[in-house]
């Protein structure tokens, strides 16, 4: 009775609602600033290939590829440092325990990024000239690129830990805004580039190398700010102890990413060797129009999981319930028309946005399947938000580890004999059997 007194006070009240509020806008920020990042990357390819053409957009998709393959070496590591600097701000550690975890996140992050960045830049040479099927662009062109891919990639690999503290400092509106500004300065300034300097694939890379430095730079500095200052005295020497203790919690999420990553990664990464590189940037620039599907619908997660958790936790079954129909409906109303849109207009809706009738021809079949595996994705995600809120993951594992045995050689398979269209097959028919199981 006196809690529930305490509680009801109006100065109470109005500290609940105040935080009620911020928590919104920092949810807000982030959903903002992921939207928008995922729209402007989009609506700006059709200018890409005007300026660049086909094959040399196909080594684009070729690098987000790789930055996507880059997440395996993670090993769960950065959400770790974010839950870490959380728990500070709750009081479960200690300034000296944090900045000890930082410092040594840092050095497997920065070595983890050495040795990538070297094995790219020796593989740089072969990978052009043997992997990639480069028809009209110079060799040494595409070689230089690849080298100039593993800088930025080694970049944003160790921005990724930062980030990830940042977040842990709920500063998610700085990082919203953040976000939105790098966006525009990699996907929109890069058209001063080409209108002053040149169009090449080198002009554009180079350009992108600068951007992740000022980007990782702002990072790392917004994170020194929020880490807390040491007691006269204290020192936090390097050492691997703080990684021992949170390596089951890094493990645990390391291995569904890696799952996810070679899922969604592999037919790209099979396709890269097939397909000549402009076929190729047509095959990248349809998984990238239907990727808004999960775009739009996505974002329900980071609200829908803590609400269902606390539902559960109180035992309000039925509230809980509720809440899981109609944010099912919620997506449902989403995402459905929007992947029946892009598979039944898939060629007049390229048409109309890029104005390139072979675009539109190739990319076209591509898109449809992809958009409806993608819809369909939206609402297979639904049973893994129940199973963390009522803490009971053993179904999701085991649906992750059939992905791995049975959907990559699927994948591998398809591609093969089928191409770009065997992999939307084989995403497609993934997907509806996860979804009915």
């Amino acid at each position: 009775l006196a809690h529930r007194h305490e509680s009801s006070k109006p100065e109470n009240l109005a500290g609940m609602k105040a935080k009620e509020g911020s928590f919104r806008l920092k949810v807000f920020a982030s959903y903002a600033s992921q939207i928008y990042t995922t729209l402007i990357g989009i609506a700006i390819v059709p200018v890409y290939i005007q300026y660049m053409g086909a094959e040399a957009y196909g080594l684009i998709g070729f690098y987000a590829m790789l930055q996507a393959w880059f997440q395996l070496l993670d090993m769960g590591l950065a959400p770790t440092i974010s839950r870490e600097t959380a728990r500070f701000s709750g009081g479960a550690i200690s300034a000296l325990s944090l900045r000890r975890l930082l410092r040594a996140l840092e050095v497997v992050f920065v070595g983890v990024a050495i040795i990538g960045v070297i094995l790219l830049l020796a593989g740089a040479d072969t990978i052009a000239s043997s992997w990639l099927k480069v028809e009209h662009l110079p060799v040494s062109q595409v070689s230089d690129s690849i080298k100039l891919m593993a800088g930025i990639i080694g970049l944003r690999w160790v921005a990724g830990l930062y980030r990830g503290a940042i977040g842990g400092f709920e500063q998610q509106v700085w990082l919203g805004k953040l976000n939105a500004a790098a966006a525009t300065a990699r996907f929109v300034l890069v058209l001063v580039i080409f209108e002053t300097l040149g169009t090449t694939p080198l002009h554009f890379f180079t350009y992108q190398l600068l951007v992740a430095c000022v980007e990782t730079a702002l990072l790392a500095q917004k994170t020194y700010r929020l880490m807390p200052v040491l007691p006269a005295g204290e020192k936090a020497p390097w050492s691997l102890a703080p990684l021992r203790e949170v390596m089951k919690f890094s493990l645990t999420i390391a291995f569904t990413s890696s799952v996810w990553v070679f899922v969604t990664q592999t037919d790209k990464l099979v396709l890269s060797k097939m397909l000549p590189l402009s076929i190729y940037a047509y095959f990248t620039l349809a998984v990238l129009v239907a990727s808004g599907v999960t775009v739009m619908s996505g974002p329900i997660s980071t609200a829908l999981m803590p609400r269902l958790s606390r539902l559960h936790a109180q035992g309000d079954e039925l509230g809980l319930l509720k809440l899981y129909r109609q944010a099912t409906q919620f997506v449902v109303a989403i995402a459905a028309p929007l992947a029946i849109m892009l598979a039944c207009f898939a060629e007049p809706l390229l048409l109309a946005w890029t104005g390139s009738s072979e675009t539109a021809r190739h990319a076209a079949p591509v898109l449809r399947l992809y958009a409806l595996g993608n819809g369909i994705l939206a609402l297979g995600a639904f049973p893994y938000y129940l199973q963390f809120a009522k803490g009971d993951l053993r179904l999701h594992l085991l649906g992750n580890v059939l992905f791995v045995v049975l959907l990559i050689p699927s994948i591998i398979g398809a591609t093969y004999w089928y191409g770009a269209t065997g992999a939307g097959w084989a995403w497609l028919a993934a997907n509806s059997i996860y979804f009915l199981l």
